[in-house]
């Protein structure tokens, strides 16, 4: 690997910032679920997203009144920012300290700011969750480690998006989920699904929301209760014979654990060529849905194009 792609694609073993990662899910939360307050339910959850910007991770414009404000995990200066459309700012470090005291400093910043959203404080999407304000159990913030998950959020992003051009019809945006940690888009063939059956952890009106159409859907998920880093792909519903389906690369393979076709991060940032090896593997699991799934292909999709540079 040259330099500069060591550069691009950093290591992220779990075992080297495990209780960052933890810790750093639980305050997406406290976050997200702001502006899951604040903002009207839009397709399958849609409008509770973050999303990947130049620093960090960000909410976007979150409406409040007549204006609105922006909260933003600055991931490079190492701060928690809240904007306002009146130009108001507030912000804090992010440093080692306890969830329960980025909770308080989080409400008492927006209330500084005259902005007043009271959240359910339990985390989901976890085992035996801690309310925000109780948990002095998870406090660690490595800010390399931090670091590093940024820039593969931008690196995996970038992909992503490029991915997500080839697609005509109904297509998610490329967003960060603070429930299960991960970065996803979403494709979908334009049919109702079953109802859901459910998931761990998880209310059914979520996931039932979530899945109300066949998808095919493709993400990154960074490690925090299980394996390390990892790209992966799913259908919903699966079409017969998706488990068998000869996916690419040859070191992509179908993890009957969690149900999903699984990439490991370090076979990309290892590859003498991680863009086409990660590109590969989001086509190949897409075709998996979609031809064992019978998805009008010849409508849904398109070339993408490149924009120039």
């Amino acid at each position: 690997m040259s330099t500069a792609q060591l550069n691009l694609w950093p290591s992220l073993p779990l075992a080297a910032w495990q209780d960052t990662c933890t810790t750093l899910h639980m305050c997406t939360q406290v976050v997200g679920k702001i502006r899951m307050e604040l903002t009207p339910l839009i397709n399958h959850w849609w409008n509770t997203t973050l999303y990947v910007s130049p620093r960090g991770l960000t909410t976007s414009l979150i409406p409040y009144g007549s204006g609105g404000f922006e909260i933003s995990f600055d991931f490079v200066g190492h701060a928690l920012r809240i904007e306002t459309c009146s130009g108001a700012r507030r912000s804090f470090p992010l440093a080692p300290r306890p969830v329960a005291e980025f909770y308080r400093d989080t409400m008492s910043a927006l209330t500084e700011l005259g902005i007043d959203v009271p959240i359910w404080t339990t985390p989901v999407e976890v085992p035996n969750p801690i309310p925000f304000e109780q948990d002095n159990e998870h406090k660690a913030y490595d800010p390399e480690y931090a670091h590093r998950f940024w820039r593969v959020l931008v690196q995996a992003s970038r992909l992503m998006t490029q991915f997500r051009a080839g697609f005509l019809g109904k297509v998610s945006p490329v967003q960060f989920f603070w429930g299960s940690f991960d970065l996803a888009v979403t494709r979908f063939s334009g049919r109702q699904a079953p109802p859901h059956p459910g998931a761990p952890n998880v209310a059914d009106s979520v996931t039932r929301e979530a899945y109300s159409h066949e998808v095919s859907s493709c993400g990154f998920w960074p490690g925090g209760f299980g394996p390390d880093a990892l790209f992966y792909a799913y259908a919903y519903p699966e079409p017969a014979g998706f488990k068998q389906f000869p996916v690419q690369p040859a070191a992509a393979a179908f993890n009957k654990d969690l149900g999903e076709f699984t990439l490991s991060y370090e076979s990309v940032r290892t590859a003498a060529a991680p863009d086409e090896l990660l590109l590969s593997f989001l086509q190949s699991t897409y075709e998996a849905a979609a031809n064992l799934g019978k998805w009008d292909r010849n409508a849904l999709e398109r070339a993408p194009t490149h924009p120039q540079r």
